[in-house]
């Protein structure tokens, strides 16, 4: 396989993990709702999905980042 053939592999990983963590994202969301929506609730519970959802925030960012060209302007 070339250079290319491997980048691009490379490239659809990261996609396909990108639409993964998207969707878990998503449902937390749903779940975290959920959850509020039904007092009294387990506060320690809530922390984790929230840490949680921001742990996957800040990994969708940085593969965001890595498939999106930097472009000079």
């Amino acid at each position: 396989m070339n250079d290319d053939g491997a980048w691009d592999e490379e490239r659809t990983s990261q996609q396909a993990r990108l639409q993964r963590l998207r969707l878990e994202h998503r449902d937390l969301d749903d779940v975290i709702d959920r959850l509020l929506e039904h007092a009294p609730f387990d506060q320690l519970q809530l922390q984790r999905l929230k840490k949680r959802k921001l742990l996957l925030k800040d990994e969708i960012s940085r593969l965001e980042d890595q498939l999106t060209p930097d472009i000079i302007a």
